[in-house]
Formats: C-alpha cells, structure tokens, sequence
C-alpha cells in the first residue's frame, strides 16, 4: 500500500510540472503578443509551486513575470513597478545559485531600462499631483541607479508636496549623509531658427554651435542644494513637533551658511512657536543687520516688540519696513494700532476721575493726548490710503479711528468710501 502512494505521488507531481510549463509557455506567448495581462493570469497559475521547480524553471519564471509587470507599469497599474523590479532581481539570485546565467542579463538591461520608465511615471503623477506615488517611483528609480542622486532629492521634494513629512525627511536624511550637493552646470545656446534658449548636453551643444544652428554658448552654474536640505529638514521636524531636532538641523544649517537670511528667520519663528521671544528678538535683529533692506524682517521685528510692549522699539521696526515698502499695509495698519493702543490705554485713568477742578484738568489733559494719539494714527492711515485707495482693512480701521475722535464728517466720509 505505502508503495502505491509513493507512486501517485511521484506521478501527481509530474502532471504539477507539466503544468507549470504550460503555463509558462503560454505566459510566453502572451508576451510576445503583447498581452501583459494574460501573461501575468498564466504565471498566477504557477505562482504557487514555483518554489518547487527547478532553478531553471524558477528563473524563467520570475523573468516573465517582471517583463509582464513591467508592460502593466507602463499602462499604469498600481504596484506594478514594484512587482516587475523584484522579480526582476529574483532572477539573479537564483541563477547565481545555480551557477548559471540564461535570464540574468537580461533581467539586468530591463531593469536599466525601467529606470526611465519609473522617472516618466513620476512626472507624470507629479502633473496629476499624485505627489505620493511620484515620490515612491522617484525613490525606486534612484535605487535602480543609485549614482543618480538627483532622483532622490525629487523624491523628497515630491513627500513634501504631498504632505508626506515622515517620508520626505528620510529622503533627506539620506541625501544629507550622501554628501549631496545638487549644484552642477547646465548649458544653454540660442536656437538661429526659432530665436529660443534651449539647454543641452554640453558636447551636443557644442556640435550644434558648429553646425551655425546655434549662437551664443552660456554655461550657468547651478547653486548647491546642501542648505535647502539641511533648513527642509529642520523645517520637517518643526512640522513634525521635533523642536529640538529641528534646532540642532538649524544649527547644521548655519553653519554651512551663516548668512542665510532665511535660515535665520525659520529659526526664530522656532524659538516664538517654543516661546523664547528673546531669543526670537535676537535672530530677528541679526537678520535685519544681514538683510538690512528686507521689509518683511523690520515688520517682524515691530510685531513682536509690540507683543512684548515695547511701543517704541515697535513703532521704528514699523516705521523702516514701511520706509523699504511704502505700501506695506499690515505695517501701516500695525503701527497705526500702537498709537490707538497707548491711547486707548488712558481711558481707564480717565473714567476714575471725579468732578474736583483737579480731576477736570486732568481729564481735559489725558484727553487731548488720547485725541492726539488717535490723529497719530488716522495720520498713518491717511497716508496708507494714497496708495491703497481700496483696501477694506484700512478703510475699517480710518472710520473707526474718527469715530472714536468724534469727527462726524469724516467717519461719514470713509463710511462712504467703505460703500456702506
């Protein structure tokens, strides 16, 4: 009896292989026809006794199957790229078991060449902003070529589009161990024909040039990408709440570039958000000495010196961003506010007093310093107005401000310039 079974198992396996090739074959077939989905139906019938066959047949296998995945990617199919590259690499480490190479070389110029395949994809989902998948394609195309650096850095910028914070910081963090530059040179000449600047290889440029085709060779270098990976990372790790690595990555940062302003500024809105306003005070000040023309930095400055109560120091950060940017008006409106606030600031003394002739002059005097602050401020306004004869927020503020002074015939006034 025991040898009975012995033999229909022997003859079960037999009629197993057989039928493994004959999917095989037919997966074969498939493929040369072009249909990639009927190829990859018939190697699904193989899949599960693949293990089983010989290694021959194992690599045969698994190279049909990452051409078949490889003809699904191109016509979209999700985690086809994924299937087609690992099976791909399957076929090599069989046949280096086996010692033998049918399928290897093969395998290794299809893969080369779906490295072209997987960066036409990801642009392609970057327009249709699929940023995680571009970024996920991007990544498999740098390992397939991993002297192609830049391939990585895009698959970080594509996490980052995407909101994928978590997987655009380990891109970087790699990039930033590689010793990734990104600058390089890029070379352009002008088209005799069309009149437009194209760029190109440099030796094709130079061919073309000869040829009169085209004029005017210029060779651009492009800037190094190591602070922008660095500050991204920082910036990641604050989005992430990591305040102390993000630091500790500003620090990495400046100290490749010292005088980045906006590394400069992105650390001090760190030290605010962690509540350190003088540290924020002092990065705000040292920006405003590296870029002493920047509006953006002086009304920064008065913003917080206002938060803190430091109504001068305020008022001159107003007062220089405004001097750079005359139509600066979250600076107009800013300033305008601190003279409102130091005269609103009187009325609580005022409302104390009492009908004594002591009290009376008191009054009329803290009054006509709150009036005058107020006209400080409508002053500001007015002027702002000049240049942003629409703008609401000014308009508000102006009629606000008159109608507190009492001034009936302009709080009509800008009440019809509002349209109210």
């Amino acid at each position: 009896m025991k040898t009975n079974i012995l033999i229909l198992s022997a003859m079960f396996f037999s009629v197993v292989g057989i039928a493994q090739k004959d999917e095989i074959k037919t997966a074969d077939k498939a493929l040369k026809s072009g249909d990639a989905m009927a190829a990859k139906t018939a190697l699904d019938g193989a899949s599960s006794l693949i293990a089983s066959a010989d290694e021959k047949m194992q690599a045969q296998y698994y190279f049909l199957r990452g051409s078949a995945y490889a003809e699904l990617a191109k016509k979209g199919t999700a985690g086809a790229f994924d299937e087609a590259i690992s099976s791909f690499k399957k076929v090599s480490e069989v046949e280096e078991k086996s010692g033998k190479s049918k399928y290897g070389p093969d395998a290794k110029e299809r893969l080369s060449g779906m490295t072209a395949d997987l960066i036409n994809s990801a642009v392609e989902d970057n327009n249709n902003k699929k940023y995680d998948e571009a970024a996920d394609k991007l990544f498999m195309g740098y390992q397939l070529s991993p002297q192609d650096t830049v391939y990585l850095y895009y698959a970080a910028s594509s996490a980052v589009n995407g909101g994928h914070y978590e997987k655009a910081l380990k891109f970087y963090n790699e990039l930033k161990d590689l010793g990734y530059d990104g600058g390089g040179m890029v070379y352009k000449a002008t088209n005799v024909s069309t009149g437009e600047v194209e760029e190109m290889e440099k030796t094709q440029r130079e061919l073309m040039v000869k040829s009169g085709a085209y004029k005017d060779p210029v060779d651009e270098k492009t800037p190094s990408k190591t602070t922008e990976i660095v500050k991204n990372i920082a910036l990641i790790y604050t989005q992430l709440g990591q305040d102390d690595k993000a630091l500790d990555a500003y620090k990495d940062a400046r100290a490749k570039d010292p005088k980045d302003v906006n590394l400069i500024l992105n650390e001090a809105n760190l030290y605010y958000k962690m509540g350190d306003k003088e540290k924020f005070k002092a990065l705000m000040a040292e920006a405003s000495e590296v870029a002493p023309d920047n509006p953006d930095l002086f009304y920064n400055v008065g913003v917080i010196n206002m938060e803190q109560g430091n109504i001068e120091d305020a008022r001159k950060a107003y007062k220089r961003a405004i001097e750079i940017n005359p139509g600066y008006v979250n600076a107009q409106l800013n300033l305008s506010t601190t003279y409102v606030n130091e005269g609103n600031g009187l009325i609580d003394e005022m409302n104390s007093l009492g009908n004594s002739k002591k009290d009376i002059a008191r009054y009329d005097e803290l009054k006509e310093k709150k009036d005058s602050l107020f006209r400080d401020g409508a002053i500001i306004l007015e002027d702002a107005l000049k240049l942003n004869p629409d703008n609401q927020s000014i308009l508000s503020q102006l009629k606000n401000i008159y109608g507190a002074l009492g001034d009936n015939e302009n709080f009509l006034r800008l009440k019809k310039l509002s349209g109210e």
